[in-house]
Parts: structure tokens; C-alpha cells; sequence
């Protein structure tokens, strides 16, 4: 039941979410990217659509990530690989959390 933006890449999702007039409720986005990490590329997309909520995902741990300054604790991950149900049941938990708390 998701209407789903689909980028290859930070640029085009910049590129897409600026022509897109609607609500963007949810970034997924790879923590580590070629042409821009997930970071930048949710800090850009919130300049856009600051309604937008942000759930990272990685093959690296999370823990690793933090400890390497790639994210904070505060940040919503979700650990590679996965399977789809674990996907929804993520997607659904940021969905209905109340902005700004932590996840």
C-alpha cells in the first residue's frame, strides 16, 4: 500500500524529490553509496521535505557504524541482509513513531 519513489543513486533522489509535490514520508537509503552517503543524502532531502523520516540501511553492523562516526545511536537501521518481512515490520515501527523521538 506504499507509493514508492524509486532512485538509483543520491542525485536522482534529489533530482525526483524535488519535482515530487507530495508528502515523502520515508527515505531508505544505504548508509554507504557511491556519489554520497545515505547522511548526506537524507540532510539534503530534508531541505525538500523536512515531513521526511529516515531508515538506514547496511551490510556493516550497526554498532561498526557508530563507532565510526558514520552514524549516531538516535538513527533508525536496519542491518543486511534482510528479508521483506523484517522490511515491513522496520518500515511500519519509524512509520508510526512520533517525530523526533528517538528510535
Amino acid at each position: 500500500g506504499y507509493n514508492v519513489l524509486e532512485a538509483q543513486g543520491a542525485e536522482r533522489a534529489l533530482k525526483i524529490s524535488g519535482e515530487y509535490i507530495k508528502p515523502i514520508h520515508l527515505l531508505l537509503t544505504d548508509v554507504v553509496m557511491p556519489q554520497g552517503g545515505g547522511k548526506e543524502l537524507a540532510k539534503r532531502l530534508s531541505t525538500q521535505h523536512p515531513e521526511t523520516r529516515v531508515l538506514y540501511m547496511s551490510g556493516y553492523t550497526d554498532d561498526a557504524i557508530v563507532r565510526h562516526g558514520i552514524l549516531d545511536g538516535a538513527a533508525f537501521f536496519l542491518q543486511k541482509p534482510f528479508a521483506p518481512n523484517a522490511l515491513a515490520r522496520k518500515v511500519r515501527e519509524v512509520l508510526n513513531k512520533k517525530p523526533g523521538t528517538q528510535p
